[in-house]
């Protein structure tokens, strides 16, 4: 019989997972019409591993479709984002031709609590995706940096969390300021938890002090690190000076100095080292909503949804609901 890769290892786990949860997740679909979005919605729904909504006009055996035009709720959205938007001199009217746009319709839907969860961005780019979740559900409590992560899954398992690894910020913040890194690293922690069932041992990287000098990226590290120390935030954080030494150390969560670092560490890893890479996943927001890439089949959507119903499960628990 032929091993399971690394990919199948982990999306296997995380179906396990989800199935002994109580309850399915309401996962909210803004692109319903797609095929590959249906597609995915309904093998989600046939396997019990979530509950799919879908928004638009269509019809389907396995999962329920929402008009925002006729939706019963969409008047009590459009309140709910008019309350959220009115500071920045957002109209009502305005707010009632936003509340219909489906991204906005699915990520109010989450944020009123008639759903758990939205997965969009098959048809979207990235920036509106993740505006529509920033301005309609809002970041978690204390929380003001939204971030992305990817998990990385190595075919080797005496490393990271049995194999497993969170990289972050590999697609929103470009270069984080100190108190933004503080601020990923935090919610990278949160995302070791709930997806890699694992304490966090959290890895803020940059080049050392002694190969480059007076390093700006390592300078950004150490104040970053006073602010998690200022925070009382409970995490083992280490600073390595790369991320061998991190990994040896025993990290499960690499935070980089900037963007472009996140992107060159997880496509090397991906490529050299045969690792798959789930993501980017977004994280810091008060409830999961994640993006989509627009090339992506229906296999990552059944991917990404299945990992976004595990963040409102995690979410749910901690509730105590």
């Amino acid at each position: 019989m032929q091993q399971a890769g690394p990919a199948q290892r982990f999306l296997e786990t995380q179906i396990e997972r989800l199935r002994r949860f109580p309850r399915r997740m309401r996962i909210v679909f803004p692109e319903g019409e797609d095929p590959r979005i249906r597609a995915a919605a309904e093998r989600l729904a046939r396997e019990g591993l979530a509950e799919p909504v879908l928004v638009g006009r269509g019809r389907s055996e396995a999962a329920r479709y929402v008009d925002p035009e006729t939706h019963p709720e969409t008047a009590r959205y459009a309140a709910l984002y008019w309350e959220r938007r009115k500071g920045r001199g957002l109209s009502e009217r305005e707010a009632a031709r936003i509340a219909r746009r489906p991204l906005y319709f699915a990520a109010l839907m989450v944020a009123a609590g008639d759903a758990d969860g939205t997965v969009g961005g098959a048809a979207n780019s990235t920036a509106e995706t993740v505006r529509a979740a920033l301005h309609s559900i809002g970041t978690a409590p204390g929380v003001r940096t939204v971030s992305g992560f990817f998990v990385m899954a190595l075919p080797r398992s005496d490393c990271g969390a049995r194999g497993l690894f969170v990289f972050a910020d590999c697609a929103v913040v470009v270069d984080p300021g100190p108190r933004e890194l503080a601020e990923i690293a935090l919610a990278a922690a949160d995302s070791v938890r709930t997806l890699l069932e694992a304490e966090p041992k959290v890895a803020l990287l940059a080049c050392s002090r002694e190969a480059v000098g007076d390093d700006e990226q390592a300078a950004k590290v150490a104040r970053a690190l006073a602010e998690l120390e200022a925070r009382g935030a409970g995490i083992a954080t280490l600073c390595a000076g790369d991320a061998a030494e991190a990994v040896d150390a025993g990290a499960n969560a690499l935070i980089f100095p900037n963007l472009n670092a996140g992107n060159i560490g997880y496509k090397l890893v991906e490529r050299l080292a045969g690792a798959a890479a789930f993501g980017p996943f977004l994280q810091g927001l008060a409830k999961p909503a994640n993006d989509l890439s627009r090339a992506c089949t229906a296999e990552d959507v059944y991917a990404v949804a299945i990992v976004t119903a595990l963040q409102a499960a995690g979410a749910s628990a901690g509730r105590g609901s």
